[in-house]
């Protein structure tokens, strides 16, 4: 396949398409309604399902109706619109049924603004709906990684049965770079043998999140655990970047990791000894991998574009081994290489210790930047 000029929205509409979806439905919202629009003309040109829903909560529940059979299906939206499918999505990983969504973050909280963010991490990686669940995640870094974590997560979706989301900032869903997107699949010719499809010939099956005894909840509850467990020794996914010889590593993921890897790039020019980890599955997340690096490093630097939510993450997985610092923007303002090469300077030089919270001198810092 030849590569094109895709725009990352675009391209994980028709990485869907080509990855077999059969349904979709889903509500438009900035920055993602491109994925919404490409679908309402790609799918109905191919005989399958398009539907747009009268809200995000509508459109979850029909995606979870349509997984219920069996089919392949898939909804996308950004940030307050996820917000509202989180009902959905509980009773979505309480029944195990495997269902895709893509959520291009914008900024908030509240309604925000359109501009990019990764803010919805809490949200995605350690909130969702309620009970005792976790989704697979998938942080893309570019328009290519974007289609290619598009096609994987229907397959962790079905292997798992389990919820997979790709979670995009602005940037990647706006963004437009040379890509190549993968061969048409098959659609399957059978259902699973869990799918309710008509009872004609056989026993009844029956899918439900409801268990109205708390020790058979908790039964399932340690089922769902076991698969997540299974999740976490088999689909731990991350880039390293110049980690040999680190004496300084940088953890950022999706739009931030790639902005600084341009700026350990130009640090490493200098002689700074350091390197960068991406984390691609921000769930199940590298703990163990940066457990490891922690050993041997002098310290940490997190970049999100937002208060320091994987930052708890990378704190959790160093475990006081090594310093960590943080460096953020939020609301939708994306930080230069400049800026992130400045903090590598910075952390490079100072003596750093152990703190309680690094995010107080970096809003400090970032104050009188401003000011």
């Amino acid at each position: 396949m030849a590569r094109e000029l895709l725009e990352g929205n675009l391209a994980m509409a028709e990485a869907a398409v080509r990855a077999g979806v059969e349904a979709y439905f889903g509500y438009p919202i900035t920055p993602q309604t491109e994925i919404l629009e490409w679908m309402s003309r790609r799918m109905p040109e191919l005989g399958r399902v398009f539907l747009q829903a009268e809200s995000e909560v509508a459109a979850i529940n029909m995606v979870y109706g349509a997984a219920c059979t069996g089919a392949r299906v898939m909804s996308s939206s950004s940030s307050p619109g996820v917000s509202l499918m989180m009902e959905g999505l509980s009773y979505i990983a309480g029944t195990e049924v495997p269902v895709v969504l893509i959520d291009v973050v914008r900024g908030g909280p509240g309604l925000g603004n359109i501009a990019p963010s990764q803010g919805d991490y809490n949200q995605i990686v350690h909130g969702g709906g309620h009970g005792d669940y976790h989704s697979i995640v998938l942080a893309p870094a570019s328009v290519q990684e974007a289609i290619d974590l598009t096609v994987l997560s229907f397959d962790l979706a079905e292997k798992y049965r389990t919820i997979a989301i790709v979670m995009a900032d602005g940037n990647i869903g706006q963004m437009m770079e040379p890509a190549e997107l993968p061969p048409m699949r098959p659609i399957p010719t059978t259902r699973p043998d869990w799918a309710v499809t008509g009872a004609e010939g056989r026993d009844h099956r029956v899918l439900s999140s409801i268990y109205i005894k708390p020790e058979e909840e908790e039964v399932y509850n340690l089922h769902l655990l076991q698969t997540w467990n299974r999740i976490k020794a088999e689909e731990v996914r991350y880039r390293e970047y110049y980690l040999d010889d680190a004496e300084f590593v940088v953890v950022g993921f999706g739009t931030t990791g790639r902005i600084a890897l341009s700026a350990v790039r130009t640090a490493r020019a200098e002689g700074i000894p350091v390197g960068l980890i991406r984390p691609v599955t921000v769930s199940p997340f590298p703990y163990d991998q940066i457990t490891e690096l922690a050993k041997n490093v002098q310290g940490f630097l997190v970049v999100e574009m937002n208060s320091g939510q994987m930052l708890e993450d990378v704190r959790l997985a160093v475990a006081g081994q090594a310093p960590v610092e943080f460096y953020g923007r939020m609301g939708g303002v994306v930080p230069f290489p400049d800026e992130i090469l400045d903090e590598i300077r910075r952390v490079s030089k100072e003596p750093l210790t152990i703190t309680t919270d690094p995010r107080l001198s970096w809003i400090k810092r970032l104050n009188l930047a401003r000011n």
